[in-house]
């Protein structure tokens, strides 16, 4: 499937990406695959790439829970518990969003990978172009933020205390964004800052309450 352009202020270009980053908004988006998923409602998930056990099993759980509730998940799914959560989502019937912190050239889709963009329910988009050929942790921040600003409401399943992810997340409690996260001792410091205890109906509940784009 061929790459698209979609530039800003564009008729599929999301208008929220501006209303929450303002000018720092990428100029462009490329993507693969079918643009109109974009117009879901849908849950961002951004995660530190090392996380406790407790918090990965809880993690498998919650992606099974929402995949099999329809709910559509963005995320960068870089991180090895982050690229199993993405075959978890892609074995349900729900779109799911996939967001590479580098171009599309070259880009690595599994076997069920590539059914779901041939089958209309997987997008991939990024705000890198062809000159991005490798992910790093500055590029990650910035596709963090994109998919935060992209979602209804985020899941940080973990954030080490005081590093990027964390600053993410108090970037997304400041725009006033819900934000989930577990309730483990791990995630003691986000619960401080003002994210909400995980529970699946909570977070349907949001979304539910949120206006079709």
């Amino acid at each position: 499937m061929g790459e698209q352009r979609i530039e800003r202020g564009g008729g599929d270009y999301p208008a929220i990406l501006q209303d929450r980053l303002g000018d720092a908004a990428p100029h462009a988006i490329l993507a693969m695959g079918d643009a109109a998923i974009l117009r879901n409602r849908m849950l961002g998930l951004v995660c530190s790439i090392q996380c406790p056990g407790s918090i990965v099993i809880q993690t498998f759980d919650a992606m099974r829970a929402l995949r099999d509730a329809g709910v559509v998940v963005v995320g960068g799914f870089h991180s090895p518990m982050d690229s199993e959560c993405l075959d978890i989502l892609l074995r349900g019937a729900q779109p799911a969003i996939y967001c590479p912190a580098k171009n599309l050239r070259g880009l690595r889709l599994g076997t069920e990978g590539r059914k779901a963009l041939k089958d209309g329910r997987l997008l991939v988009i990024t705000p890198f172009g062809d000159e991005v050929k490798r992910t790093t942790s500055a590029q990650a921040v910035l596709r963090n933020e994109m998919v935060a600003a992209l979602a209804d409401v985020i899941l940080v399943p973990h954030a080490a205390p005081g590093g990027k992810t964390e600053a993410t997340a108090r970037n997304i409690l400041a725009r006033g964004q819900p934000l989930f996260t577990f309730d483990d001792e791990n995630n003691a410091h986000l619960l401080r800052a003002g994210a909400n205890r995980y529970e699946l109906a909570h977070v349907l509940a949001e979304l539910a309450a949120m206006t079709v784009k």
